[in-house]
């Protein structure tokens, strides 16, 4: 479906933008006669008329009024200059057949053996029972070198 078709088959709004209102700076109405009757200033045949006629925004020092078309589907891929892909960051399969050794050792060789070794006491703390203490008997004490 090209542009000037999808404007003719789809609905369109008014978009108010007040100019001086800090609070309200934007309103939109299903139709132009609803804006009118909720703001008299306004003329619904003056606005109606500019509106058709030229295509383009009415606007002066107060407001700038003009008619939006509702974008009821998904837009295709022929307006959109490039498609978003998803990418996958997850392997499936079955884990006796999925290697990561290789990514692991790089991933924990990039690591400081300070926060290898925190690591590990997360992990082991994680296992323990509150209360419970770590049986240390057949841990080999080493000194941590900078």
């Amino acid at each position: 479906m090209s542009i000037d078709n999808f404007a003719i088959k789809s609905r369109r709004v008014v978009v108010i933008q007040w100019k001086e209102d800090r609070n309200h700076p934007l309103e939109v109405f299903s139709n132009l006669k609803n804006f009118c009757v909720s703001y008299p200033a306004f003329n619904y045949n003056t606005l109606n008329n500019y509106l058709s006629k030229s295509k383009i925004a009415f606007e002066n020092d107060q407001v700038r009024i003009e008619r939006k078309n509702i974008i009821s589907k998904a837009i295709t891929t022929s307006r959109v200059s490039q498609p978003s892909r998803l990418i996958p960051v997850v392997k499936k399969g079955l884990i006796k057949y999925i290697n990561t050794d290789e990514a692991d050792l790089l991933y924990w060789l990039s690591k400081t053996v300070k926060e290898r070794a925190a690591a590990v006491t997360s992990i082991i703390g994680q296992s323990l029972q509150p209360g419970q203490r770590l049986d240390k008997s057949h841990l080999l004490r080493r000194s941590l070198s900078k």
